[in-house]
C-alpha cells in the first residue's frame, strides 16, 4: 500500500522538481499527461491482489490532472484508463471499473474550469465528493466480482480491502495538500520575481539618474564606505580622487578625499551625516569655481536608522554669473525704458523746433536757405533715430494676419524700384512658383524688405544689380537679398546685428537689429553671407509651425553667419 500511494503521489514529487529545475514553464500540459499516464500505469503495474481482485490507486492521477489539467488531459487519461483496464482485465467486473471512470467525466468536467481559482477548502471538498464516488465504483465492481467468484475472503484480507480502499481518501487529500502547496509556492516564486524585477528596474533607473544628473553623487554607507559614485562627482573633486577611476574609489573609504577632517568641508559633510544630522548645506569656493554641497543622512524608513550618507556637489559658478548677467540686464532694461520714455517725450518739442525752422526759412533772405535746410535735414535724421529706437525699444505685441510673402512684395516693389532707378541700379525678381501663406504682419514686412533692400542699395555703386529671391521648402519659406556690391568684412559680420554699430558714415546702426526683431517676432531666423569684392546676401528663414502657432519663442542668439 505504502508504494501504491508513493506512486500515485508520483506526479507531485516530478512536479516539485521540475519547477524547481525548469527555467522556462513551457509544455506544461504535455508534461502533466505524460506524469499521470506513467503513474496510472506503474499504479497497474505494481497492484496488490485480494483473491484476483486488484487493488490499486489509478483513479488519484487520473481525476487530479483532469481536474488541474483541463478537458484535454480529461479525456487523454480517461481513454488510457479504459485502455490499461481492457489490457490488464481479469473478469467482467473491470468493465463497472471502465463504464464509472465515464460516468465521473461529466462531474470532472463540471468542476474544472475554474478550479485553480477556488479556495483550499472548495478544493478538498469537491476532491474527495469525487473519491466518494470512486469508492461506490470500486464497491460496486467487487460486489460483482464476489458474485461472479464465490471467493472465501479471510478477515484480514477483508480487512486489508477496506483499509486499501479507505485510503483513496488518505492519497486524494494528500495529492491536493502537495499540490496546493506547489502552486502557492510558484505563484509565490512568480510574485517575488515581479517584485525583484520592479526592484531592478527601479534600481536601474536610480542609476542612471544619478549618473546623467549634472550633480556630483557620493553614497556612502554606515561604515563610510563608498558606494556608488557617479562621473560629474569624480570630474568636479578630481584634485581630491588624484585621478583615480570609479572602480578604484568603489569600496573605499571616504576619507581619502581628505588629509583632516576639520580641513575639508566634504568630509566633515558626510561625517555629519552618518552622525544623524539631516541635512547640511555650505557654498566653497575653490580654484575660482563656486559648489553648492549638501550632505544627506540616509536612513530605514522602518526603523529609523542610519544605513548610509550621500553627498551631492553642484558647480553653480555659471548659475552664479546668469544671475550676475540677468540682474545686469534687468538694470539695463530699466534705463531702456527711461530711455524710451524719454526719447518719446523729446519728439513733441522737436516737431515744434522743426515746425519753426521751416517758418524762419521762409521768412530769410535766400543766401540762409541752406542752413535751414541742413538744419532740417538733421532734424529728420534725429526723429528718423528716434523712430527706429522705439519700434527696437518697444516690447509689443503685433498683431499678424494669414497672407502671402508674394503679395507684399509686389505691393512694396514700385518704392524699390524707384529708388534703384534713382541710384542707376537694377532689381532682379525671382519668386517662387508656388509659396504657402505665413502669419505675417505686413506693416513690419514692408519695413523689413525695404531695410535690407535699402543696405543692398548703398553697398553698390551704379549699375549695381539688387537680387529679391524666394524659395519654399517642406518646413520654412526663405527670403534672399543679395546684393553684388564691396562685401562685408569678416570682422564686422559678428556685429551687424548689435543696435548702433554701423559701417555707413551717416548710419544710425538701429536698421538691421530692428530687421532681427521683425524677423524674430515672425518665428524666423536671420543670417548673412558676405565676400569682400563680391557682394552680400541676407538669408531670412520663415520656420512654418513656428510662424503659425504665434512664432512666441525667438531665436536663442539669433544671427548665424553662413
Amino acid at each position: 500500500m505504502l508504494l501504491q500511494i508513493l506512486v500515485a503521489l508520483l506526479p507531485v514529487f516530478v512536479f516539485q522538481i521540475w519547477f524547481d529545475y525548469s527555467k522556462p514553464r513551457k509544455n506544461i500540459l504535455l508534461l502533466i499527461t505524460s506524469v499521470c499516464a506513467s503513474s496510472m500505469i506503474m499504479a497497474l503495474c505494481i497492484c496488490s491482489e485480494v483473491k484476483d481482485f486488484d487493488l490499486d490507486y489509478r483513479y488519484v492521477p487520473m481525476i487530479i490532472g483532469s481536474l488541474y489539467g483541463g478537458v484535454g488531459i480529461m479525456f487523454t487519461l480517461t481513454g488510457i484508463f479504459a485502455a490499461s483496464e481492457l489490457f490488464f482485465m481479469h473478469g467482467d467486473w473491470g468493465f463497472i471499473e471502465i463504464g464509472g471512470a465515464m460516468l465521473l467525466m461529466p462531474l470532472i468536467y463540471k468542476y474544472h474550469k475554474g478550479f485553480l481559482d477556488l479556495s483550499k477548502r472548495r478544493k478538498h471538498t469537491i476532491v474527495l465528493g469525487i473519491t466518494a464516488g470512486i469508492l461506490v465504483i470500486r464497491a460496486s465492481s467487487f460486489i460483482y466480482y464476489y458474485h461472479v467468484e464465490h471467493p472465501q475472503l479471510t478477515t484480514s484480507e477483508i480487512t486489508h480491502l477496506i483499509l486499501h480502499e479507505l485510503a483513496y481518501f488518505l492519497v486524494m487529500w494528500l495529492f491536493v495538500v502537495f499540490s496546493e502547496s506547489l502552486l502557492r509556492r510558484e505563484v509565490i516564486a512568480h510574485q517575488l520575481k515581479g517584485v525583484t524585477n520592479n526592484y531592478r528596474i527601479e534600481v536601474q533607473k536610480l542609476q542612471q539618474f544619478i549618473d546623467e544628473t549634472p550633480l556630483g553623487v557620493i553614497f556612502v554607507d554606515s561604515d563610510g564606505v563608498i558606494t556608488h559614485i557617479n562621473e560629474m562627482a569624480i570630474h568636479l573633486l578630481r584634485d581630491k580622487f588624484g585621478g583615480k577611476l570609479r572602480h578604484e574609489l568603489l569600496g573605499q573609504h571616504f576619507t581619502i578625499m581628505y588629509d583632516h577632517i576639520e580641513k575639508d568641508v566634504l568630509g566633515r559633510m558626510l561625517h555629519q551625516a552618518l552622525n544623524g544630522h539631516k541635512l547640511s548645506t555650505e557654498y566653497v569656493e575653490e580654484q575660482g569655481k563656486i559648489y553648492l554641497n549638501s550632505g544627506i543622512c540616509v536612513r530605514d524608513i522602518q526603523n529609523n536608522v542610519i544605513i548610509g550618507a550621500a553627498l551631492i556637489a553642484h558647480d553653480i559658478t555659471e548659475l552664479n554669473r546668469l544671475r550676475a548677467e540677468l540682474g545686469r540686464m534687468e538694470r539695463l532694461s530699466l534705463v531702456g525704458q527711461m530711455a524710451a520714455s524719454i526719447t518719446h517725450e523729446i519728439r513733441n518739442p522737436m516737431a515744434v523746433i522743426r515746425g519753426f525752422v521751416q517758418l524762419m526759412k521762409e521768412r530769410s533772405p535766400g543766401e540762409q536757405h541752406e542752413y535751414y535746410r541742413i538744419v532740417m535735414e538733421e532734424l529728420d535724421r534725429a526723429n528718423s533715430i528716434i523712430n527706429d529706437f522705439l519700434s527696437l525699444a518697444q516690447n509689443r505685441i503685433v498683431e499678424k494676419e494669414n497672407c502671402s510673402l508674394h503679395e507684399i512684395i509686389n505691393e512694396i516693389m514700385p518704392l524699390l524700384m524707384a529708388d534703384a532707378n534713382m541710384r542707376g541700379q537694377s532689381i532682379e525678381l525671382h519668386l517662387a512658383e508656388r509659396i504657402p501663406t505665413l502669419m505675417l504682419n505686413e506693416k513690419e514686412m514692408k519695413q523689413l524688405i525695404l531695410n535690407l533692400a535699402r543696405n543692398g542699395m548703398e553697398a553698390m555703386d551704379q549699375h549695381g544689380v539688387l537680387r529679391l529671391e524666394t524659395t519654399a521648402y517642406p518646413d520654412y519659406v526663405e527670403l534672399c537679398v543679395t546684393d553684388n556690391g564691396s562685401g562685408i568684412p569678416s570682422e564686422q559680420l559678428g556685429r551687424l546685428f548689435e543696435p548702433f554699430y554701423t559701417t555707413k558714415t551717416r548710419g544710425t546702426g538701429l536698421g538691421l537689429p530692428l530687421c532681427l526683431s521683425i524677423v524674430e517676432g515672425h518665428g524666423g531666423e536671420i543670417a548673412v553671407d558676405s565676400t569682400e569684392g563680391t557682394g552680400t546676401t541676407f538669408k531670412v528663414k520663415f520656420d512654418r509651425t513656428r510662424n503659425y502657432y504665434g512664432a512666441a519663442t525667438p531665436i536663442a542668439a539669433g544671427v548665424h553667419l553662413a
